[in-house]
Formats: structure tokens, sequence, C-alpha cells
């Protein structure tokens, strides 16, 4: 099953203006990002959907490939979802969405995800460990997983909660990548909200609570974190910093 790797990426960030464009050790961050899941080898083709015209002129003359969609989409699932109905994309019937600013986007997680589909989830997506000291961290998404390897709930609350402070909870912070089948992409757009969604601003409420099952693939490793502030970018810029002086001596 042939894998379209699709980047949602918009100009209209609230707290990083222009957050796809901004300058990350030498190259705007959307680059690092369709280098970084070109570079992985899962997807066999890879584009970047996008509402602006100066990102796909950015993607194009790197040399990859971009779509232009609607303005209007709420987010990046509704994007991809206007990407997979386009002709040049009738052949895919499984999709890998990989946010925009996750230049650092472990490579255990954008395969993981896509094998969970691969083993007849309709939904995958991935998880890592989280030290219990940042569990009641917000940003930090948690995912709580059953023993059938899917999701049971996601939340911004340290969840599952050690009532008795054993500290033998372990913790597994939710790394915003997806794969998704055709059809359950479709079903996905389509289903009307929950209100834990808007509770917890966590999208992928929707279908797991309309009973979508949702595969989480788990690894052993820290998730690096989003660009979503300045402090971020400062820090992935010198993490990428130092990758690229490892590869270079």
């Amino acid at each position: 099953m042939p894998v379209l790797g699709v980047i949602p990426a918009r100009l209209g960030s609230r707290r990083l203006p222009r957050k796809p464009l901004l300058p990350l050790a030498g190259e705007p961050l959307i680059l690092w990002v369709v280098r970084r899941v070109a570079e992985l080898g899962v997807c066999d083709r890879v584009v970047v959907a996008t509402d602006a015209q100066e990102i796909a002129a950015v993607v194009e003359r790197a040399g990859f490939a971009a779509v232009l969609t609607s303005p209007r989409h709420q987010s990046g699932t509704e994007r991809i979802a206007e990407v997979i109905d386009m002709k040049d994309f009738s052949d895919f019937n499984l999709f890998l969405n990989v946010q925009a600013d996750e230049p650092l986007v472990a490579p255990e997680a954008v395969r993981g995800a896509v094998a969970r589909v691969r083993a007849g989830d309709p939904i995958g997506t991935a998880a890592g460990a989280l030290d219990p000291a940042l569990a009641a961290d917000p940003n930090r998404v948690k995912v709580v997983v059953g023993p059938t390897g899917r999701a049971l709930y996601f939340s911004r609350a340290p969840i599952p909660f050690d009532r008795d402070g054993t500290g033998a909870v372990a913790y597994h912070q939710h790394v915003g990548v997806y794969a998704y089948t055709r059809d359950a992409l479709q079903r996905w757009v389509k289903l009307p909200p929950v209100p834990h969604e808007a509770w917890e601003r966590l999208e992928q409420l929707r279908p797991l609570l309309h009973g979508i099952p949702i595969g989480v693939a788990l690894f052993d490793g820290r998730v690096a974190p989003g660009v979503d502030t300045a402090d971020d970018l400062r820090w992935t810029e010198r993490e990428l910093t130092r990758q690229l002086k490892e590869v270079s001596s």
C-alpha cells in the first residue's frame, strides 16, 4: 500500500506569525520538515498542502511538491482531506500527516503510525516516553493506551492519575503524527464535533469518541518539542546545529 505524506502548512499561526517560513539554522522551518519526512523513506510521495502561495513557492524552489488548498480549513486534518480528493492522488489509500512544525519528528513515530494502519487500524499515531516530572505540563499531550495498543483517551492533564503517589505510573507523550486510510480520514472530517475536543483543544478526540479506533505505536525515546513558541524555535535551532556538526565531523 503506497503512502502519500502530506504536510499541512498555513501562514496564519497565532503564536508565531508566518511560522512555516521562519528561518531555522539557515533555512525556512517548512523545508526542514519536508526534508525530514522525505529522508525517512516511509512515503512514496511527499507534498506540502498550504493556503499560501508564498509557502508553496519556497517548497517548490527547493525541489519539493506543494499544492494550494482552501484558506477556510479549521485544521490540518481538513486540509489533508481536501488533498486526498485531488485527482493527482487518487491512487493512494494510505496517508501520513506530519505537522509543519515538527522538524525533529522521531523516525519511530512516523514508521510506527504507518505500521499501525498497515496492521489493520483505521488511524495510527505514536507516543514516546515521558518523564513523570513533566506529566503536569499541558503542552505535553498524554495518551492512555489499552491492551490492544489502541488509544483510550488523550488529554493535556496527567493521565493516568497517580492517586497514591507511587511514582510507578508510566506516561506516554503523544506525537502529532497520524496515518489514516482514505475511508477513515473521510469519515473523520464528516463527524460532528464533540465537547471534549474543545475542552482539551485536541482534534483527535473527535474520531476516538465517535468510535473510530486509533492505534498507538509506543517507543522508548523522548519526544522532541514542536515549534510553537520563540523559545521552541531557539531550542530547535541549537539542536539542529548540533546535529549538523556531528554529521560533518
